[in-house]
C-alpha cells in the first residue's frame, strides 16, 4: 500500500501502533488534534485534523488506501460532548473514506457496544448490541455505519471490539486483557487480510478466562499469543472479591456498566499510562 492513515495517534494505543504501521505502507499519516506528536518514525508524517470537521478529514484521507481509526474521546461523557468526535467523527471518517475511494476502515470499537451482557454469557461477535453508556452507543453507531457502507457502498471495515488493552490491574482484566503485542497483530491482520467485507472481532488476548468468542472472526487470521493467567494469583489475592449484585462486576462492560450515564468509567479503573515514546 502507498499510504495508511492513523487517527488518534497521540493516544496511548496509537503510540504503540505508529511504528508497526510504518512497515505496512510507503507512508503513514498519523493524525490527532494536538499540535505535534514529537519525533516521527521513518516513513511517518503528522497531520493535525479535527474528526468533527468533514473537510479536514477529507483532506486527511486524500490518497490513502486504508484508515486505522482510533481517534475519539476514550471514556464515557455527556452525549453532547461525545457527539462531535465520536458520532459525527465516525460518519466523517466513513464518508471521507468512501469519497476518497479507500478500500477499508479499520476501527477501534469496544466491548462497551455489548457491555450490558452478563459475564456468565459467553458472547460471540453476532450478539445484538447492548451498550452500557453513551460511549458504547457511539461504538454501536459506528458498527452499524460500517455495515451500512459495506452493504450500500462496498466499503470494507473491520470493527475491533477492544476489551482491556492496558496493564492487568484488576480481576476483570484477567479475562479481558489485550496485550500491546496482540493489539498490533490484530490491527495488522485487519489490514492485510485480502477480503474482510464487514467484520467484527473481539480485541482480546489468548486468556484462559476470556469471556467472548471470536469463532466468527477466524477469517482474519488473528491468533493472539499472550495470556493474562500469569497475573491471576497476584491480582486475585490483592483485590476484593467481585460483588455479583454490582453491574460493574457482573457485566462485560465492567465499571462502564455501573456508572451513571455521562459519568466517567475510566476514573475507577486504575489504568497505567504507559504510553510509548518514539
Amino acid at each position: 500500500m502507498k499510504r495508511i492513515v492513523l487517527t488518534g495517534a497521540a493516544g496511548r494505543l496509537g503510540s504503540y501502533l505508529r511504528e508497526p504501521l510504518t512497515k505496512l505502507a510507503g507512508e503513514l499519516v498519523s493524525s490527532d488534534i494536538v499540535d505535534d506528536i514529537g519525533n516521527l518514525y521513518p516513513g511517518e508524517v503528522y497531520q493535525k485534523a479535527d474528526l468533527s470537521d468533514l473537510s479536514q478529514i477529507m483532506a486527511l484521507l486524500d490518497g490513502a488506501d486504508m484508515v486505522v481509526h482510533f481517534g475519539a474521546i476514550g471514556d464515557e461523557a455527556p452525549f453532547e460532548t461525545l457527539l462531535g468526535p465520536n458520532f459525527i467523527g465516525a460518519y466523517n471518517v466513513w464518508e471521507a473514506a468512501y469519497q476518497n475511494k479507500l478500500r477499508r476502515v479499520v476501527y477501534a470499537s469496544s466491548i462497551h457496544a455489548v457491555g450490558m451482557y452478563p459475564k456468565n454469557q459467553f458472547i460471540g461477535t453476532d450478539v445484538p448490541h447492548r451498550p452500557d453508556t453513551f460511549y458504547g452507543l457511539a461504538k454501536c453507531f459506528a458498527e452499524d455505519l460500517g455495515s451500512l457502507y459495506w452493504d450500500k457502498r462496498g466499503l470494507e471495515s473491520v470493527h475491533m471490539r477492544i476489551l482491556s488493552c492496558a496493564q492487568v490491574s484488576n480481576p476483570r482484566a484477567v479475562g479481558t486483557w489485550l496485550s500491546y503485542d496482540d493489539l498490533i497483530q490484530l490491527v495488522e491482520k485487519s489490514i492485510t487480510t485480502p477480503v474482510t467485507g464487514f467484520s467484527i472481532v473481539y480485541g482480546i488476548s489468548d486468556n484462559d478466562r476470556a469471556p467472548v468468542d471470536n469463532a466468527n472472526a477466524s477469517h482474519l487470521g488473528y491468533r493472539p499469543k499472550d495470556n493474562a493467567e500469569q497475573f491471576a494469583t497476584e491480582i486475585y489475592a490483592s483485590n476484593p472479591l467481585p460483588d455479583p449484585q454490582n453491574a460493574g462486576d457482573y457485566c462485560h462492560g465492567g465499571p462502564f456498566a455501573s456508572v451513571e450515564l455521562g459519568n466517567s468509567g475510566v476514573a475507577t479503573m486504575k489504568i497505567v499510562d504507559d504510553k510509548k515514546t518514539s
